[in-house]
């Protein structure tokens, strides 16, 4: 199991993130040692959709606004349909994205949680998966799109579905561990 007890890894999610999409990365990182924060638009709790339905609340550690990339040594993004597409029409929320790319440090995306990579314009040139039904919005976004279970692309992990969660957290965990990818381009 690779230590990230000096690692500092934030998600970043509003009202409508895929509970299984947060909850098991986040378990997966803090059992790895990894500092975790949920960082949102908003402080108090937001809540998760789950089986079709809203789902649980999940207390903010971190308001948006209190944080930058500089805090953090990598990047979640769960998906749920409602969560990205309320956080890509958030600019704060989209240059904290940019900002992880800026600075060569891991990303995260799962599901629906690569709109907001295509939102900040970091998706050019690369390859990655993501959801099905949003293919093409990645694939106009400059994308390399592939139907696998988890991609890495230079410090970019991307997956599916909750289905993919098993895959999705080993390669995160791996990326965070490894730190900074140089190579990367924004």
């Amino acid at each position: 199991m690779k230590d990230l007890s000096s690692k500092k890894v934030a998600i970043l999610a509003t009202d409508g993130f895929e509970e299984s999409e947060l909850k098991s990365p986040k378990e997966a990182l803090q059992n790895a040692g990894a500092q975790v924060h949920i960082v949102s638009l908003k402080s108090g709790e937001i809540k998760s959709w789950a089986d079709g339905n809203w789902g649980n609340k999940y207390s903010v550690d971190k308001e948006l606004s209190q944080v930058s990339a500089d805090d953090y040594n990598a990047l979640v993004l769960p998906g749920g349909v409602i969560n990205p597409d309320k956080l890509r029409n958030n600019s704060n929320a989209v240059s904290f994205v940019r900002d992880f790319f800026k600075a060569h440090k891991p990303v995260a995306a799962i599901c629906h949680g690569p709109w907001m990579l295509a939102e900040a314009d970091v998706v050019n040139g690369r390859k990655l998966t993501s959801y099905s039904s949003i293919k093409t919005d990645m694939k106009n976004a400059g994308a390399n799109w592939v139907d696998e279970e988890v991609v890495v692309d230079q410090g970019l992990v991307t997956s599916r579905n909750p289905n993919d969660l098993p895959a999705f957290n080993r390669k995160l965990v791996e990326e965070v561990a490894e730190g900074k990818h140089e190579e990367q381009t924004v």
